[in-house]
């Protein structure tokens, strides 16, 4: 029947993500993801375009189930528990796998082309996204008074310290290093009296 897809999107989705965070956008061929996903190569450029297509739709999905996985993970009575929960998170998402699989947003984000503002548009929606979810934590009355700056501000530290991590991650492979960093990021934002 033409225009039904004859292959599950979901699934098709998830395998072509394992890709694109294991090699990257742009060293992601379509054929790389023909073979990941089961579905030839013709079908995929017939149903999405092309590579940049697919990846917006595998990165949105992506997405919503990170921001998800951060909410939860902010989702402590205390602040300081919170952020170390919300940065433990990150460093378990980044440091899984063997070798680690890094993080998808920083590496997209490294390999982003002047001519492809589509990719540009994608990583910095989710990065706002993260962002306003943390600062949502951050600008309650209760945050505000043991905050040390205030929330706008530590929440875009917050993010820019997640890409640090991300980089530090895959050059030193340690997570115990990274998360003692967090800490000591956390414990200067919210000073224990």
């Amino acid at each position: 029947m033409a225009g039904v897809r004859q292959f599950d999107e979901d699934t098709a989705f998830a395998d072509a993500l394992e890709v694109f965070w294991r090699k990257g956008f742009r060293s992601t061929s379509m054929l790389d993801l023909a073979e990941a996903t089961g579905v030839q190569r013709g079908s995929l450029y017939n149903a999405y375009g092309d590579k940049e297509e697919i990846f917006v739709r595998v990165f949105e999905r992506y997405t919503g189930r990170f921001i998800a996985d951060a909410r939860k993970a902010l989702d402590k009575p205390d602040l300081h528990d919170a952020l170390v929960s919300f940065f433990t998170f990150a460093i378990r998402s980044i440091s899984q796998g063997s070798p680690t699989r890094g993080c998808l947003s920083t590496k997209t984000a490294v390999e982003i082309d002047p001519d492809s503002p589509r990719l540009r548009e994608a990583v910095q929606g989710m990065l706002d996204e993260l962002e306003a979810t943390v600062f949502e934590v951050l600008n309650t009355k209760e945050a505000r008074a043991q905050l040390a700056i205030p929330p706008q501000q530590a929440a875009s530290i917050i993010i820019t310290m997640t890409r640090g991590i991300a980089v530090m991650e895959r050059v030193y492979e340690d997570p115990k290093r990274l998360r003692q960093t967090a800490s000591a990021l956390v414990d200067a934002l919210v000073p224990r009296g």
